[in-house]
């Protein structure tokens, strides 16, 4: 067995650090917030070192660090950016339950897990983004991704102590499933969201996908748009906070008296968008498209991206389209498969959610995933989580088969 690491952790900081060395071969490894291990292309002793940051200035101060392992990872999503994440924690999070757990190679960082305490009675950690996050992740270096696994999972054992880990929203694929499989203590996975996917591809490919029928109305629809004579415009990154308050205008006056979803109206929301969004535009990870008919705004449309993914996240339109027939979604399709198609990327993400209209066009279903992480002492706590989950999955399916008027054919 290992010999466990000396640690040296000053409690007046923020911030607890902890260093390790051990032996290139591997070997069991003592529970401890480090591990040592080869790794590809490195020398035949590498150190991981690991973090624990706890205050906003500490999260703030990782952010061009952050960005780097972002782009390195491979599955990572928009909502795994440092600009979304902080942002996010600014407006939603709670002074004293920040939880960031990182994981550095060399002073390089190589792994990250952003979360926050909170209470359920007992202590869990979650993932920071909320529910106005599509999807949740860690972040790992495609470079040594099941060294730094093994390491954030030893990292995060220790960090969470007496509280029960919970990952929701985990895309298939996602970096997360590095760190459940090598989880040290009990774990479980369940069924989370829905997503529904199409191929980043042109829009005659998409069209391609519909019935005979179908995709002669939707061309019908296209040539509408093209005789309103609507213009498009991705909007500059010194122009970005006027775009975000005037698309969420739009989306207001949308939904104005259609049950609009209240937290999208919410002040922080809009701090939280207005921040968040300037900072994705200038990495690469966003853009606003604006529509004008006439000169006049009549939609906008703000699409979020990673290295592999793009989607749709909020989009808000004027009430004259609906007097004038256009179909917005349609419209808002074009533009957002014409973009990420010529971007490279191979996913058009239609985010959470199994709405009828997204399904005219054939998507693949893809279900995330959520994970319970927790030390052995701790499994009847996972137990009750998982329990809990189970549960709401069974009301929500009871309500949705009452909504379609019971088993009936």
């Amino acid at each position: 067995m290992a010999t466990p690491p000396k640690t040296r952790t000053t409690p007046a900081s923020p911030t607890t650090r902890t260093t390790a060395q051990a032996p290139a071969t591997p070997a069991r490894v003592t529970p401890s917030t480090t591990v040592s291990s080869p790794l590809a292309g490195s020398v035949s002793r590498s150190v991981f070192t690991t973090e624990l940051v706890r205050d906003a200035d500490g999260f703030a101060a990782l952010a061009p660090a952050w960005n780097d392992l972002h782009r390195r990872s491979r599955t990572a999503t928009p909502f795994q950016s440092h600009a979304w994440l902080h942002s996010w924690w600014l407006s939603y999070g709670t002074p004293g339950r920040l939880r960031v757990v990182l994981v550095r190679r060399g002073g390089v960082l190589v792994a990250a897990a952003p979360l926050m305490l909170i209470h359920r009675p007992f202590p869990v950690l979650i993932q920071l983004g909320g529910s106005i996050s599509d999807f949740s992740d860690v972040l790992l270096d495609d470079s040594c991704a099941d060294a730094a696994a093994a390491a954030l999972a030893k990292a995060l054992a220790r960090a969470a102590r007496t509280a029960v880990i919970d990952l929701r929203e985990v895309r298939p694929g996602a970096a997360a499933e590095r760190v459940h499989a090598c989880w040290p203590g009990t774990r479980r996975q369940l069924a989370d969201s829905p997503c529904l996917e199409l191929p980043a591809v042109p829009m005659d490919e998409l069209l391609g996908r519909l019935a005979s029928a179908r995709a002669q109305r939707a061309r019908a629809k296209l040539r509408k748009l093209d005789a309103l004579g609507i213009e498009e415009r991705v909007v500059p990154q010194d122009e970005i906070p006027g775009a975000v308050e005037r698309l969420l205008e739009l989306h207001r006056l949308q939904w104005q008296g259609r049950g609009v979803t209240p937290e999208h109206l919410s002040t922080r929301f809009a701090a939280h968008l207005t921040r968040s969004v300037a900072s994705m535009v200038e990495q690469g990870d966003a853009m606003i498209t604006e529509f004008r008919l006439a000169g006049e705004l009549v939609a906008s449309d703000l699409t979020l991206m990673s290295s592999q993914l793009a989607g749709g996240y909020l989009y808000g339109a004027d009430p004259v389209l609906r007097a004038k027939k256009v179909d917005v979604a349609m419209m808002l399709l074009r533009t957002c498969a014409r973009q990420i198609s010529a971007s490279g990327r191979t996913t058009l993400s239609m985010l959470r959610g199994n709405e009828p209209y997204k399904h005219h066009w054939r998507p693949d279903t893809v279900c995330n995933q959520r994970f319970l992480l927790a030390r052995t002492y701790l499994t009847p706590w996972l137990h009750l989580l998982a329990a809990r989950a189970a549960g709401r999955g069974r009301a929500a399916a009871l309500v949705k088969r009452l909504r379609r008027g019971g088993d009936k054919a």
